[in-house]
């Protein structure tokens, strides 16, 4: 029969800890179209084919048609309501507070819902807005671009004064092949921005923990707020990319072929494209490269481990004898290797697995020691068991 002994309240401890693990995604696997994966909920109607087009993608660690694809984060738009881009629209608002825009613009409604929806989650409030501070100098942040880290890679938390995204503010093109089209793509050195200093002020807001995101080589030019709790980064585009500078090529539009050429700034652009079509530019050109497998977005994650310690004290004179039926003969002496030893032999065990269990008896664990430990009745032993959730 097993022998059993009670654990006391000195017998078992709680701790916490942390463990950090560095993030690093690569130029390709944002803008190459086999690991962006899109999901095309939005349909147009009229004239032509229509408009299909995702309202976020998703960017994955490989070809994402592959069974051992991780999903590493959400991409996608937002515009607010007093966004300069949104009031040059001129939209109509009708007695339901319900935004009319005219024919030439495209998805201005979903971009509305999606700032909103953000809003709502990050700042507890639809009609808020985002504002990136340093220093003395506050912004707005009306044209976002909202990149959400996957919790695989997030956790539980992401470390401050560890994130960076490196971009081009400059492009020429819509959107540029990776393989071929890199020279009609970016047009300008790239810009990194970092949340440095971000552990001197902590600031808190209905989503947790935030950073504000600067220029690396301007940390007084605020581009930016990471939600570091939630994963989600908030880059202010408008300040961001480039707004002047022309960009042209093809987009999906409501006429009879289904798209059209295009020739404009990035303003126009976030109001004559539709979702797909301003990720697929971003992705595809402000985040390519001509070194391949650059990296584009690094950090470091944090897991939260919340330990239990179970000390299993064995006294010399407890645990020296097994229950399993082969430790005796049929006359209840020992089993001994060498003959003649059955009456002097002192009983001992090697331990090798610790169960735990609970008020009735039931196993609930099993914990496995790296070595068999010898268990005599010349020595005390002090087991540390040790249960991570």
């Amino acid at each position: 029969m097993a022998v059993f002994k009670e654990f006391n309240g000195n017998d078992v401890k709680t701790s916490r800890s942390f463990l950090n693990q560095l993030v690093d995604i690569i130029n390709t696997d944002l803008s190459s179209s086999t690991t962006r994966r899109k999901f095309q909920v939005f349909v147009t109607g009229g004239v032509g084919p229509g408009v299909t087009s995702s309202l976020f993608q998703t960017v994955y660690d490989q070809d994402f048609t592959l069974q051992t694809a991780n999903a590493v984060l959400d991409m996608t738009i937002g515009l607010h309501t007093g966004s300069q881009v949104v009031v040059n629209a001129n939209p109509i608002i009708d007695a339901n507070g319900k935004y009319l825009f005219g024919s030439d613009t495209l998805m201005m409604r979903e971009k509305i819902d999606l700032y909103r929806q953000m809003a709502q989650n990050l700042l507890g409030d639809s009609d808020a807005t985002f504002t990136t501070i340093s220093g003395s100098n506050s912004y707005q942040i009306k044209e976002p671009l909202f990149i959400n880290f996957k919790r695989l890679f997030a956790r539980d938390q992401m470390k401050r004064e560890t994130f960076a995204i490196q971009y081009f503010p400059s492009a020429s093109a819509l959107a540029a092949d990776v393989a071929g089209n890199l020279a009609k793509a970016p047009k300008s050195t790239t810009k990194i921005l970092t949340d440095i200093n971000s552990s001197v002020n902590k600031e808190f807001t209905f989503g947790g923990q935030i950073s504000y995101v600067v220029d690396s080589s301007n940390v007084a030019n605020p581009l930016g707020v990471l939600f570091i709790d939630k994963g989600i980064f908030v880059m202010d585009m408008s300040r961001s990319f480039d707004q002047a500078g022309p960009l042209s090529g093809s987009l999906k539009a409501v006429t009879s072929t289904g798209t059209t050429n295009f020739s404009g700034s990035f303003a126009n652009l976030l109001v004559s494209g539709c979702i797909d079509d301003i990720v697929d530019h971003i992705a595809t050109t402000r985040f390519l490269s001509s070194t391949l497998d650059q990296t584009a977005v690094t950090f470091q994650n944090i897991t939260n481990i919340n330990s239990t310690l179970f000390f299993a004290r064995l006294a010399s004179d407890e645990f020296n004898y097994s229950s399993n039926p082969t430790y005796t003969d049929s006359s209840s002496r020992i089993v001994v290797i060498d003959e003649g030893q059955e009456d002097t032999q002192q009983s001992f065990t090697f331990i090798t697995s610790v169960g735990l269990y609970d008020a009735n008896d039931n196993l609930l664990a099993v914990a496995k020691l790296s070595r068999p430990i010898l268990k005599d009745a010349d020595r005390d032993l002090t087991l540390k068991i040790r249960l991570d959730y």
